[in-house]
């Protein structure tokens, strides 16, 4: 199930599960999982991306093993809220993982959460190459942090 509805997803993932978060890009998916009460988002893991059968495999081998019951997308808008080219790269990702796992899927407005993640890796003093390495899975743990807010106040 692929929805953009946040509260048609809530009913739909496992309670007491962990929920990961994604940041598709074109050469990495940065990665986050929630705890089981869905209030905390940590960065896990970065996949790089070689092929989608090899990217989803992984992906699902590693949420198969976090127990995870749902999937937030960032979904990358224009600053205007517009849709572009990068948005339809990760719906066609979405629903190609659909075709693979019952996991359902739903996407969060990600636009600036990249800004986000690099400004609280400067603030806890990483170096240059620390943050390369990191920032992918952190911009995923801001995707799924905003996303675990607003489903605590659904």
């Amino acid at each position: 199930m692929i929805t953009d509805d946040i509260a048609v997803f809530k009913a739909a993932v496992t309670p007491m599960c962990p929920l990961a978060g994604l940041d598709f890009g074109d050469k990495t998916i940065g990665v986050a999982i929630s705890d089981r009460l869905h209030s905390v988002a940590s960065p896990t893991d970065t996949i790089r991306r070689k092929k989608f059968t090899l990217d989803a495999e992984a992906l699902l081998k590693l949420l198969a093993s976090r127990e995870v019951s749902g999937i937030v997308l960032g979904l990358p808008r224009n600053m205007d809220g517009t849709e572009g080219p990068r948005c339809q790269k990760t719906r066609a990702f979405a629903r190609n993982l659909g075709q693979l796992t019952d996991l359902p899927i739903t996407f969060w407005d990600e636009r600036l959460s990249s800004v986000a993640a690099d400004r609280a890796m400067l603030e806890a003093d990483m170096s240059r190459a620390k943050r390369a390495e990191k920032i992918d899975q952190v911009a995923a743990g801001v995707i799924l942090q905003g996303a675990l807010d607003r489903l605590r106040n659904l």
